[in-house]
């Protein structure tokens, strides 16, 4: 057949997911950071279509507001139709039709959203195939060793496509075929349309079936060919929870083996989860149980783990971060985060910095080469350069009704205990002593001291705690010290 015209692409993405049990649309469940519907657009943009077509139905508004977002991040329009109805297959690609322009010639590609490993690479070569055929029709099959639910191909002496048939339309000689239909289909355009309007609803489930196209157009005597993959994993589609785990962990599996071809160290890959978007140079090292979740981008050499969670995270080059939960935040090269570290958006630490044990950072930034390293909260702060924060201090910055900002300058020593109550600052090379609450900015260069002197009520403890193990004790201690008083040599006899 001839080719040519405009290609489309509709994925079809209508369907209620029942079996998933859940009130979100079954194509808003996520694998690798992304939906399901997500995963199926961008390997639908991946041949570069003319025109993108997403069929909606159950949860179409939700739907619709992913993809309206989605349409946004690729910088690519997703035309939306809306099957009211859920009549079947063939009545989905009907309602995608209605939204595009009717042209004479062209092709159209048919996919679902709901067959996360399906790539750009896998739907281009079905394409190339269908052209380079002179198909009417081109279906991806694959052959697998339990083609239960899945259409079965059914072919003739010669090989030739004759028809696809559902599991419950199947006899038992065709319920025994290994190869199956994937539902993703290249149709000329021209034959799709006549064949959507000589459906009917003549069979087991009363739908208007898209695979009868096939058989229109074999039955029109026009060419019905197939592309078998090789690789069945990229067709398997997700009905329930136990499948969207299944393709969730099969999906990361490639993504790890992936990053460890290009040079990431994994000392164990089967403890590692990363989302589809995350960045990893070469010379990075991850260790056992680790999370890096959208957005995260780590650079050369970095340590990862173990036991580290990041979320829309920079790590620098040379960075080590160890049991570490962070989300919207930078880390510098070089720096040192962990173990037991909490930073929340907004967190940023410079070239060398170091966030230590037991540290929860919030809307911050830490200049190169400072250091907060033990149980200390820092929230709504700017600290300069070379700086060290003491163990135990807390950046007070919620007053009951609004945040307020600490800043702390360049070269300054903190002592450990210390309560910044912001807005306060404290200046270059400037100290506070241990303990101190400050409230008052304090200038470069000066010790701030903010407590009260030291006061000793003796004997406290046996007056108002007598019979406690505390009097017990300090009873025999002063009776203790009493004698050595005594026992001592009087320096006038001497």
């Amino acid at each position: 057949m001839p080719q040519g015209g405009q290609v489309s692409t509709i994925v079809l993405a209508a369907g209620e997911g029942t079996r998933m049990r859940s009130t979100t649309p079954k194509v808003l469940h996520r694998i690798a950071g992304r939906a399901l519907v997500e995963h199926a657009v961008r390997a639908a943009v991946g041949v570069d279509p003319d025109h993108l077509v997403v069929v909606v139905g159950h949860g179409r508004q939700l739907v619709a507001e992913y993809l309206d977002g989605l349409s946004g991040d690729l910088d690519r329009k997703i035309t939306v139709a809306v099957q009211e109805e859920q009549r079947g297959t063939g009545h989905a690609v009907g309602c995608a039709l209605a939204a595009l322009p009717e042209v004479e010639t062209g092709t159209t590609i048919v996919t679902y959203g709901d067959v996360p490993l399906l790539d750009g690479e896998t739907l281009t070569q079905l394409l190339a195939e269908h052209q380079s055929a002179g198909n009417a029709v081109t279906v991806l099959t694959a052959v697998v060793p339990e083609p239960h639910g899945y259409g079965r191909i059914v072919r003739d002496a010669a090989g030739n496509v004759l028809e696809i048939v559902e599991q419950k339309d199947a006899t038992p000689e065709q319920a025994a075929i290994t190869e199956i239909n994937s539902g993703i289909y290249v149709f000329d355009t021209a034959v799709l349309r006549d064949g959507l309007s000589r459906l009917t609803t003549d069979n087991a489930q009363g739908e208007l079936y898209l695979t009868d196209v096939l058989a229109i157009a074999r039955g029109d005597g026009r060419p019905v060919g197939t592309l078998i993959l090789a690789d069945e994993w990229l067709v398997e589609g997700v009905n329930d929870r136990v499948q969207l785990a299944r393709l969730g962990a099969e999906f990361n599996r490639r993504l790890v083996e992936n990053w460890m071809r290009a040079g990431v160290t994994m000392i164990d890959p089967a403890s590692v989860w990363l989302d589809a978007d995350v960045a990893l140079a070469r010379d990075v090292l991850i260790e056992p149980n680790v999370q890096l979740r959208a957005g995260t981008a780590v650079y050369e050499g970095a340590v990862i783990g173990p036991d580290t969670t990041l979320s829309n995270c920079v790590v620098g080059a040379g960075a080590k971060v160890i049991r570490t939960h962070g989300s919207d935040s930078e880390i510098g090269e070089r720096a040192s985060v962990g173990p037991f570290a909490y930073l929340r958006p907004g967190a940023k630490l410079g070239v060398a910095g170091k966030i230590g044990t037991f540290v929860e950072v919030k809307n911050s930034e830490i200049g190169d080469g400072s250091k907060v390293p033990h149980l200390t909260y820092v929230g709504d702060a700017t600290i300069g350069e070379q700086s060290n924060i003491g163990a135990a201090s807390v950046f007070v910055n919620y007053d009951g009704v609004r945040k307020h900002r600490t800043v702390i300058g360049s070269h300054a020593r903190t002592g450990s205990d210390t309560m910044f109550i912001a807005p306060v600052t404290v200046g270059d090379g400037a100290y506070t002593a241990a303990g101190s609450v400050i409230t008052r900015d304090v200038p470069p260069g000066a010790l701030a001291v903010a407590r009260a002197p030291q006061r000793n009520v003796e004997g406290w403890v046996t007056r108002r705690r007598e019979g406690t193990p505390a009097a017990d004790a300090a009873h025999k201690a002063l009776a203790a010290q009493q004698d050595a008083e005594t026992d001592a040599p009087d320096p006038k006899e001497q």
